[in-house]
């Protein structure tokens, strides 16, 4: 059955996820509520504390009681309601080298919590890829670790947690981002290996995610042995053939941010949106910086694709019953003052059990100097963004030019390859007569002497505390 112009607009809007600028509601989401907007994304660059992101999920609930409220929250070095002061959960990585699921499950739950409590109702977690790459420049201690079987059953039990909690989980990114060496924000990843090495590695977590329930799946821009031509996100073969005819996903589909280079660099974002649609996603990650000409220039593509047959108005009106769907299973209610959120000095002492230590560093623990850390700056990619991490985050760093004479010193990086800015300094105050040692606070490289798998808020507590330096 056709519908009038009026109608296939409010379907079309119904399916699109904007985020915007500022730390206020703008009036182009009032308005675009009233034509049928049905979700929104926050972002790193919308948080000004606790106070003031209660007072956004109010405004944006003000508007539509029933809008869907979505973040990356994934609790570790991904966070967005702790954007401003770093995550006080540990992170994926941490929790499977733990590979005790009740500890996920926790996890979760108090992630799901403090979502409810500010009226948030999808979180765009777990990431359920295996991190089969050491150098993944994008994935690395956002994953749950290297063995499907681990990535599964902790994937499960992270669901399990935060949609008990009432918060919908979306596992990501379809059909796993963890075997890439480039940055799908940044660019086209390409995975190499074959079908065979894919069903039993990347696609094994997302069987369990979906045998959990999961009530979402967000897709990945890379291209792979599934359909080596078109990157998943526009690919029918990915998400209609195997997503939901081979792993039975009856749930919503959400595409990875369209603003992303992987997705739009060569076609813009009214096209990938369209692509998306036609492949079979249901609700479209516009990007954080959303305007209302912006999405005004999408929803203009969209009606063409109809018009033009490119997209069947019946997979729009599918698209848009799912998210509906999706909306009235996880309805928010009033929400009531956000609660505190640091953990306990039991999870810290947990924590520290994940960590990797070396002799070396064993021998500098045991060592009677009094210890003194030094972080050093590093760059983190967009999924990151610029949060406070590592032992700076808890005010326990101490500047180079101020280390005492006679210290001994734990220089903390992350990401530490050859050539990066933390090798340099771990050497100069070797020579400087200081009993030395480097500390990686991401995946491991090789040659740290201690590695936290995160550099969190949580895992930066722990580590001060092994270190033995006062926060």
């Amino acid at each position: 059955m056709a519908h009038d112009h009026g109608v296939r607009r409010r379907l079309v809007l119904g399916t699109l996820m904007p985020g915007f600028e500022g730390t206020t509601v703008p009036a182009w989401i009032d308005e675009a509520y009233a034509a049928g907007l049905a979700s929104v994304c926050l972002h790193g660059p919308n948080m000004a504390g606790s106070q003031a992101l209660s007072s956004l999920c109010a405004s944006l609930r003000a508007g539509r009681p029933d809008v869907l409220i979505a973040v990356d929250e994934e609790g570790g070095d991904v966070t967005r309601v702790h954007y401003l002061e770093g995550s006080p959960e540990p992170g994926n990585a941490v929790l499977g080298r733990l590979d005790d699921t009740r500890l996920t499950r926790d996890s979760a739950a108090r992630v799901g919590r403090e979502l409810t409590a500010y009226g948030i109702n999808l979180d765009f977690a777990p990431v359920v890829d295996v991190n089969s790459a050491d150098d993944n420049p994008v994935i690395g201690v956002r994953s749950f670790g290297v063995s499907p079987q681990v990535v599964g059953r902790h994937s499960a039990a992270w669901i399990a947690g935060l949609q008990e909690a009432g918060v919908a989980a979306c596992a990501k990114h379809f059909p796993g981002h963890g075997d890439t060496a480039v940055d799908s924000h940044l660019g086209l990843p390409r995975v190499t290996a074959s079908r065979e090495v894919l069903d039993e590695r990347e696609l094994e977590p997302f069987r369990a995610a979906v045998d959990a329930g999961v009530a979402c799946v967000m897709t990945a821009h890379i291209v792979g042995a599934i359909d080596p031509e078109v990157p998943a996100t526009f690919s029918e073969r990915v998400l209609r053939g195997v997503l939901r005819q081979e792993l039975g996903f009856d749930g919503v589909i959400v595409s990875d941010a369209l603003d992303m280079v992987g997705a739009s660099g060569t076609i813009g974002v009214p096209e990938a949106a369209v692509r998306a649609l036609v492949a079979g996603c249901d609700l479209l990650c516009l990007g954080s910086q959303t305007t209302a000409s912006a999405l005004e220039e999408v929803v203009d593509a969209v009606l063409v694709a109809v018009a033009q047959g490119r997209l069947a108005e019946e997979q729009l009106v599918e698209a848009h019953g799912r998210v509906a769907r999706l909306a009235a299973a996880y309805p928010a209610a009033n929400p009531p003052s956000p609660p505190g959120h640091w953990p306990s000095e039991p999870l810290e002492l947990e924590v520290e059990r994940a960590f990797e230590i070396a002799e070396v560093a064993q021998s500098w623990l045991a060592s009677p100097e009094p210890p003194c850390i030094v972080q050093v700056e590093t760059w983190s990619n967009p999924a990151v963004g610029i949060v406070p991490w590592g032992p700076a985050a808890i005010g326990a760093a101490t500047d180079p030019a101020a280390v005492p004479k006679g210290a001994k010193v734990a220089v903390v990086g992350r990401g530490l390859v050859a050539g990066h800015p933390a090798w340099d300094l771990f050497e100069r105050l070797r020579a400087g007569d200081h009993r030395t040692i480097i500390v990686e606070c991401g995946w491991p490289r090789g040659g740290a002497d201690i590695v936290t798998f995160g550099g969190s808020a949580a895992v930066a507590r722990a580590l001060v505390r092994l270190l033995g330096v006062p926060a």
